[in-house]
């Protein structure tokens, strides 16, 4: 961490010790403010990050003592420095006890206190990138594998060796729920970029302004609500991968703006004119006929073809049956395991059902439905038949008996299911917008 990187927060009823430490921090280069007491402390906690405070033990309203409990139920990673006098040692000592990173007494030693700075900010680093470790373990433990011996995954997997080994352009394509984020995590992890992060998007959960605040960052003031700097996913992609998911429903001006950041790897965050330089390989996802969308002049032409320079189709699984009984035992060992269950196996009735439906919400359904089919198994050792709980084994009502309430109810399920819960894509299809969509998923308390 760079000293313009860091955040110090200075608490003291004290003006002339607020603001000696204030202009001696400025010099330093670090990012820097200051409270008169708990409440203005609070309030520039919850308005920006920060990485140490710099707090007095004794001021009049709420003390340092208590106001500490507070700044660790916001942050509990924050470096908390206590600032006490001579008189107070052993409470600044209980202070430690309690979170606190140390103490210094007044009068303050500029040079003891430097060191104490950079060993908070040594700390603060160590527990950033501990943080940043179990959260990649946890996730490498929950990372899906690319399952299955058919003709269509084999090519698959032979066209990630290909391209993982350069830094062309990947544009991969599916139904939902096929795995396309897999694909693109496996291209990046064979990559010579697999050291450096692979930063994923959804581009069509986002409304165009949040979209391009995700992107691209935005300086403190850039638009209303932007109360800090906030960087970019571009530049968190910086040496390593973006995966643009859903890229058919990006907005025609973002189609521009990124097509211009992808071909001059430069960009200027919300707010600024400051240029940030670039390194990061693109792989897109879509759902969508990309080829439609250019001919009816949704979907920028020049952008396509930048994009579309490998394409990787991924097959619905209904059209590779073969590969339904290894992607199902591998979805019973690993939530089985996670579950602490000793479910080892799927009957001969219940892998009969697996392999015959037609599974339009793919491979996300499958697993979705292994996931609950031992959620409701019991002690047995093995899924049965009665385990399951796909649509059609469930004996539908005539229509005649149903009202038209419960026919509306029984059709929007049955699109948001067939659909993977797309909420943009079901309603395009029932001819509604996304917020009646909302209402009525509401209305009728409908689940996944």
């Amino acid at each position: 961490m760079d000293s313009q990187s860091i955040g110090i927060l200075i608490v003291d009823d004290e003006f002339s010790v607020r603001d000696s430490l204030y202009n001696w921090f400025k010099v330093e280069g670090y990012r820097v403010d200051t409270g008169a007491n708990a409440m203005e402390a609070l309030k520039k906690l919850q308005e920006s990050q920060w990485d140490i405070v710099l707090l007095d033990i004794k001021m009049p309203g709420m003390d340092g003592i208590e106001l500490q409990k507070h700044i660790k139920k916001i942050d509990k990673t924050i470096a908390v420095i206590i600032i006490t006098a001579y008189a107070t040692v052993d409470t600044a000592v209980e202070a430690m006890k309690d979170g606190a990173f140390d103490y210094i007494s007044k009068p303050i030693d500029p040079d003891k206190l430097s060191i104490l700075i950079r060993n908070a900010i040594n700390q603060r680093r160590l527990v950033a990138e501990n943080i940043q470790l179990k959260q990649k373990v946890e996730e490498l433990s929950l990372q899906d594998e690319i399952v299955g011996e058919s003709p269509q995954i084999k090519k698959i997997q032979e066209m990630i060796d290909v391209v993982a080994q350069t830094d062309a352009t990947v544009l991969i394509r599916g139904e939902s729920g096929t795995g396309k984020e897999l694909v693109a995590q496996a291209i990046h992890g064979k990559s010579n970029r697999r050291y450096f992060p692979i930063i994923s998007i959804n581009c069509g959960s986002l409304a165009e302004g949040i979209l391009e605040s995700e992107l691209f960052g935005h300086e403190k003031g850039a638009f209303t609500g932007a109360q800090y700097k906030r960087k970019g996913k571009l530049e968190m992609a910086n040496g390593g991968t973006i995966f643009f998911d859903e890229i058919g429903n990006i907005p025609p001006k973002m189609q521009m703006d990124l097509l211009r950041v992808i071909e001059t790897k430069q960009f200027a965050p919300l707010g600024s004119n400051k240029i940030i330089n670039v390194d990061f390989r693109v792989i897109a996802a879509t759902n969508t006929d990309l080829e439609k969308e250019v001919a009816e002049k949704n979907f920028r032409e020049d952008f396509y073809y930048r994009l579309n320079v490998f394409s990787i189709h991924i097959p619905p699984l209904r059209e590779r049956p073969a590969d339904i009984p290894q992607l199902a035992h591998y979805f019973l060992k690993k939530y089985a395991q996670s579950m602490n269950k000793k479910v080892t196996d799927i009957s001969p009735e219940a892998m009969k059902i697996l392999t015959e439906y037609d599974w339009p919400g793919n491979i996300r359904e499958l697993r979705n439905s292994i996931e609950r089919a031992l959620v409701v198994v019991g002690k047995k050792s093995r899924i049965e038949k009665e385990d399951m709980n796909l649509p059609h084994l469930v004996k539908p009502t005539t229509l005649e008996a149903d009202s038209l309430e419960d026919l509306e109810r029984v059709h929007i399920q049955r699109i948001l299911e067939k659909n993977s819960w797309n909420i943009s894509k079901s309603a395009e299809i029932l001819k509604i917008d996304r917020v009646t969509l909302y209402n009525k998923i509401k209305k009728f308390n409908l689940q996944k």
